[in-house]
């Protein structure tokens, strides 16, 4: 595998994880709509989840235009979304999206730098497994949405098998066999690169070890997968980026988010 700094003069290891996160929401989408600089990526059957209904920009675009592109085909939706991959494009873009009334907030792009953990213990579920977790998951951080929303937000994990060549759905158990710490695993390994995205665990669980196996096994099955490019986002004013930190995670890149209601 060619492991030299490709065109463009990014370091190699971001410019794979950037363009895992373009390809992703391009697969992923129902449906794209291209702009200069980016797309939207939209998907009708989770019209309420921002995740799978937003404009990314990966490329050069026109800050000042960005607000009146999301109008335009974000119109259709109660929400507007939009992604800025690299810190010196979502600080160009936050000044025109702020004065829009968007909230905007950080994603770090976090490398795993360490060793392979030497032990997993996760094991892969399919989605009926994960329904009633990830819904008390989502009560639990958001108090005041309604049921269509959770329902959204529980079933939108479908459209993720659509996103890389190889997704899983990984789950730690209690010695009761109940699901109680979860991740997502997105493979690609013609690219080197794997991601794990929303590794949560049951509030009822924290701290006994179980983000840690699921994360771990995570990073075991991309190794094995030939993906030596492993990498997860964190909110940059969240805690747990440092206990990524304290597992080998270096943060290599931000992407930049804007969100209005």
């Amino acid at each position: 595998m060619d492991t030299a700094p490709p065109a463009g003069g990014l370091p190699a290891e971001l410019a794979r994880a950037r363009a895992f996160l373009s390809a992703f929401a391009r697969r992923k989408a129902a449906r794209t709509a291209v702009f200069p600089g980016g797309f939207a990526a939209l998907d009708d059957a989770y019209a309420l989840s921002y995740g799978d209904n937003h404009l990314l920009v990966d490329g050069p675009t026109d800050p000042e235009r960005l607000p009146a592109v999301a109008e335009e085909l974000l119109g259709h939706l109660p929400h507007r979304s939009v992604q800025v991959l690299g810190d010196e494009a979502g600080r160009a873009c936050a000044q025109p999206l702020v004065r829009a009334g968007y909230a905007h907030s950080e994603v770090l792009v976090m490398v795993h730098t360490g060793p392979v953990p030497e032990r997993g213990g996760a094991r892969e579920v399919e989605l009926p497994a994960l329904r009633g977790p990830v819904a008390e998951s989502w009560r639990r951080f958001l108090p005041g949405a309604g049921e269509e929303v959770v329902r959204t937000l529980v079933e939108r994990r479908a459209a993720r098998h659509r996103g890389a060549p190889d997704v899983r759905f990984l789950a730690s158990h209690d010695e009761w066999g109940e699901v109680v710490s979860w991740a997502d695993l997105y493979l690609d390994p013609a690219t080197g690169t794997a991601q794990v995205e929303d590794l949560v665990t049951a509030a009822s669980h924290l701290g006994r070890g179980h983000g840690g196996v699921v994360l771990d096994t995570a990073l075991r099955l991309a190794d094995g997968a030939g993906c030596p490019t492993r990498f997860l986002t964190a909110f940059a004013d969240d805690w747990p980026r440092r206990w990524y930190e304290r597992r080998g995670f270096v943060t290599v890149d931000t992407v930049h988010c804007f969100e209005r209601s």
